[in-house]
Order: structure tokens, then C-alpha cells, then sequence
């Protein structure tokens, strides 16, 4: 946990307020103080950042694993292999990601994250199918898909012991308002995703309580200047945070732009959707009970469908501000650490403040991770 008192130093720290050249101050897994210039002088040592960058540590609401394990998993070791491998690279807070499965698989799944999260390892937990579009299925299996049902959901939500942080719902399901209205009032997230809605459609889903979209762009209904679909009703709409994933894959740099644009950077989150492969090389994986073939760092199913990523999120920040017009290092990193911890409702984590816990990454100049803290201590040592 970190109980000693640590001060770093001669840091350019991202504060909620902009960036600071000063320092910052850890004690018992938090952040305890932070100022410009030099430290007073107190308690225990100091790490000199030397100049470098520090952001807070990253948060990662949509990502299904890593390291050779998926959160598809029951197996305790194996899913804390996921923790460690993307704490050790700067992912510090994380919310398990589920892909569709039979109710009977779904139901152990999400009992095997809440003890994760119970352990203090994970946020919570994401389900992003059964109730998506078989049209716009992506890397779920289309044969596990189900319309929207408030009981399996209820059933779901008393599995995870309250830790369900968001689900995606396709608006035009059968059934869809009423869930998107329960998961709402009990305080779920609720993304729409993997859908064919017309904007109409859409939203009435935000109206319902819907507040995020699911990795705008993929897997739903393209933007037309007569029929926006579920792309416009998101990018127009103050109430919704809209996930990019920026791997270089999914979404064309000016598409990004556009979305930083036009919702603005407090509410875009960046977004990895990484699978299992991702740490690990080229070859052969499995996403829920799909293969996927992973070839130069890109993940797709025999069909060339895409299928999630493999990247971790602090090299989305670092694509962000190398290849998207106009969104600068302090946007980019806000929508990889703050931005996602509000929409899902994350306190603590996001942001360099005092009381918050003291994780945070020490970017060099390329903006590669050269040090993680996590609660205070050293992941990755500067």
C-alpha cells in the first residue's frame, strides 16, 4: 500500500487544473498534497521525475483482457494475470469486460469478477453482449444473442453483488427501453452498441438513461446526412460519452477528430476493447468462443471481422496526440483517466488531487511509460 510518505519532484504533473511544474506527494496509498515549484520540506524521500510528465494512472472501462487471459475466465490466477500485466504498463483501474455467453456461463463469469473486484483488483464489471444486434454482432458469437430481459438482467445484478458497472443495449431490440430504464434507476451504466437503431431510436435509448456509446463507429449503423443513426444521436447529445478506440484499426484518424470535435474532449474515452493476445505476439486466440487471428498487431475473425484490439491504453493517448488533429496531450490523457472514471462513476481514480489514490504514470518525452505508481507504491520503478 505504500504507508511511507514519497515526494516526487521537479514533475510537470496534469492537474484538474492544466499542468503544474512542481511536485506531488504520496502517504498511504494516496495522494496526499501537491503544489508547484519546490516541496516543503517533511517526512520521507523524493523521487526526482527529472523533468518528465506525470499523468494520472489510466482507466480502462472496456477491455476483455490480456496477457494470454480473457475475463471470460473464472480461474482467480488468471484473471489477476490481467491485473498485473496492464497495471505493470499503466492501465491502473480497470473494469472486466464480458462478451456474450449462454445465461448458465454469463452467471460465472460475473461471480468470479466480483470476487476480483471485491479484492480491490478490477472497478467492476462491463457486459457488452447478449442484447446486441445480431446484424451488428462483431466478435460476439450472433448463435449467444438475445433480446433485452429486465429478470436475466436482475439476475445478472444480484451476481455481481452491485459491482455491474455498464451494460450495452441495442435500442431496437424487443425490450430494450424497459432494460435501459432498470439498469439505469439501479445505477448501471448503459451504452448503446453493436446496433442497427435509427437516430429516433437511439435517442429515446439516452432519454431512457443511456450514457455512453459503446466504441462509437464500430458495429453500428453508419452516420448518414439524412438518417445520422446512433453516431449522431451520440456526438450530438451532452448527456453521452462516446468510447474511441484509437489502435490505429478501428477508427481512421480524421474519424477521431470529428469525434473530439464535435462532442468535444469531456466526453470522449478512450478505450482499448484489448483481448487476450494483446502483450503477446502474432498467432492464433480465442475471444469468448470465437478464434481470432492476430497478424501485425491486428485482430480479426476468419471473416476479417475486426475482433477487440491489442493494445494497452496508455498507447492510445500517445496515438491520440501523434495522429488526431487538434486533441493535444492534456485532452488525450483527461479522456483516458478522468473522463472514463465519471461516466461510469469510478470516484477516487482519474485525477491528480489530494485524496484521491495515488496512482499516476511517468510518460517521457515520447510519451512511452517510464514509471507506474499504483496506491502509493512502485508497479514500475522511474
Amino acid at each position: 500500500m505504500g504507508a511511507s510518505r514519497t515526494t516526487l519532484t521537479n514533475a510537470r504533473l496534469l492537474t484538474p487544473d492544466g499542468f503544474v511544474d512542481g511536485w506531488l506527494s504520496t502517504e498511504d496509498g494516496a495522494i496526499a498534497d501537491l503544489g508547484p515549484g519546490t516541496p516543503p520540506s517533511g517526512p520521507g524521500g523524493s523521487v526526482d521525475a527529472g523533468g518528465r510528465t506525470v499523468i494520472p494512472g489510466t482507466v480502462d472501462t472496456h477491455i476483455h483482457g490480456g496477457a494470454g487471459a480473457a475475463f471470460t475466465e473464472t480461474d482467480p490466477e488468471r484473471l489477476r494475470s490481467i491485473v498485473e500485466f496492464n497495471r505493470g504498463n499503466g492501465v491502473t483501474t480497470l473494469v472486466g469486460g464480458l462478451v456474450a455467453a449462454t445465461p448458465e456461463d454469463t452467471l460465472e463469469q460475473v461471480r468470479a469478477l466480483a470476487d476480483l473486484t471485491e479484492e480491490g483488483l478490477i472497478a467492476g464489471m462491463f457486459l457488452e453482449g447478449p442484447w446486441i444486434s445480431v446484424n451488428k454482432h462483431g466478435a460476439h458469437d450472433p448463435a449467444l444473442l438475445r433480446d433485452p430481459d429486465t429478470a436475466e438482467f436482475d439476475a445478472l445484478l444480484k451476481a455481481s453483488r452491485g459491482h455491474l458497472k455498464m451494460i450495452t443495449v441495442a435500442p431496437e431490440l424487443p425490450g430494450a427501453r424497459e432494460l435501459v430504464a432498470a439498469a439505469a434507476s439501479q445505477g448501471v451504466t448503459v451504452a448503446v452498441g453493436h446496433t442497427e437503431a435509427t437516430y429516433d431510436q437511439a435517442r429515446a435509448a439516452f432519454d431512457a438513461g443511456a450514457t455512453v456509446a459503446t466504441h462509437l463507429y464500430n458495429a453500428m449503423r453508419p452516420f448518414n446526412h439524412r438518417e445520422p443513426g446512433p453516431i449522431g444521436a451520440a456526438l450530438t447529445d451532452d448527456r453521452v460519452t462516446v468510447e474511441l478506440i484509437n489502435d490505429g484499426v478501428h477508427v481512421h484518424p480524421a474519424a477521431a477528430e470529428v469525434a473530439f470535435a464535435s462532442a468535444g474532449g469531456d466526453r470522449i474515452t478512450l478505450v482499448t476493447d484489448a483481448m487476450a493476445a494483446t502483450g503477446l505476439g502474432d498467432g492464433e486466440y480465442t475471444l469468448g468462443k470465437l478464434h481470432v487471428w492476430v497478424s501485425g498487431g491486428e485482430a480479426r475473425l476468419a471473416d476479417g471481422t475486426i475482433a477487440s484490439s491489442t493494445i494497452v491504453l496508455p498507447d492510445a493517448i500517445r496515438r491520440t496526440v501523434e495522429t488526431v488533429d487538434g486533441v493535444d496531450l492534456e485532452t488525450a490523457a483527461r479522456s483516458a483517466t478522468a473522463v472514463p472514471a465519471r461516466a461510469l462513476g469510478i470516484e477516487g481514480v482519474g485525477e491528480l488531487r489530494p485524496g484521491y489514490r495515488a496512482d499516476l504514470l511517468v510518460l517521457d518525452e515520447d510519451l512511452s511509460v517510464a514509471s507506474v505508481m499504483h496506491r502509493g507504491a512502485w508497479v514500475k520503478e522511474l
